[in-house]
């Protein structure tokens, strides 16, 4: 029985793969509004009422394949800390590490980065599934801070006295071991380095930036030192 039902697991494994593939095709052709069961069906072969048994209606499988493309960008991040790590970079440069990692990632899949951080889909409210998923890369942001400033390599971003008490909120919330200020600033760099990625993918730097990479590199820098990253301080010894 253990034999029969392994196979059965792996066959709903790959079934499952299958209408996830299809509907990404779908995406690229049609957009996720446009995303329908019945056609994800028919493209492989399949009766509508067998594909409802993996997903039982187009929310289901949005959310299956938002929570994929989160999880994809990531395991970019989180790669490209480990590695910047091993290679004992300076916490800027590891910084900029793992955002050209998510650059990266989204150039390469524009479509799952758009069902993320494009237009919302009409009809559509994303579950608390997602959440975890969506929070990967700002851990990993977070935790890059977190680890310079063990190293005394970060310097506290400027608060003004009003934000205070957001910034407060904030921190308990996003980064309750640094005070209140990095998290103000974090989340400001956050939306940034998504901001910047947005214009790339979405073509708003057409006939306006050229030098792709090198500007990228050279904002995302910017970013870092808006956290209050120190130039000059070697990555070893942080704890990581």
């Amino acid at each position: 029985m253990s034999a029969i039902r392994g196979a059965r697991e792996r066959a709903r494994v790959e079934v499952t793969a299958a209408i996830k593939a299809e509907a990404r095709k779908q995406l690229a052709a049609e957009g996720a509004a446009k995303l329908s069961l019945r056609a994800v069906a028919r493209e492989l072969g399949m009766a509508s009422s067998a594909l409802y048994r993996y997903f039982p209606s187009r929310d289901d499988l949005l959310t299956a394949l938002i929570v994929d493309a989160y999880d994809a960008m990531g395991e970019a991040a989180e790669t490209a800390r480990a590695e910047a790590d091993g290679m004992g970079l300076s916490h800027p440069d590891r910084w900029t590490a793992v955002a050209c990692a998510v650059r990266d990632r989204a150039l390469a899949h524009p479509h799952e980065y758009a069902l993320v951080h494009g237009s919302p889909v009409p009809g559509y409210t994303a579950p608390p599934d997602t959440v975890g998923p969506a929070s990967r890369v700002g851990q990993v942001l977070i935790g890059l801070v977190h680890d310079a400033r063990l190293a005394d390599g970060v310097a506290v971003p400027r608060l003004p006295p009003g934000l205070r008490p957001e910034a407060a909120r904030m921190a308990a919330d996003l980064a309750p071991d640094l005070p209140p200020a990095f998290a103000v600033a974090l989340v400001s760099a956050w939306a940034q380095l998504f901001g910047l990625i947005s214009f790339e993918v979405f073509g708003q730097f057409t006939r306006v930036v050229e030098a792709r990479e090198l500007f990228f590199r050279h904002a995302v820098h910017e970013l870092g030192r808006s956290v209050g990253l120190l130039e000059g301080r070697p990555g070893g010894g942080t704890g990581t």
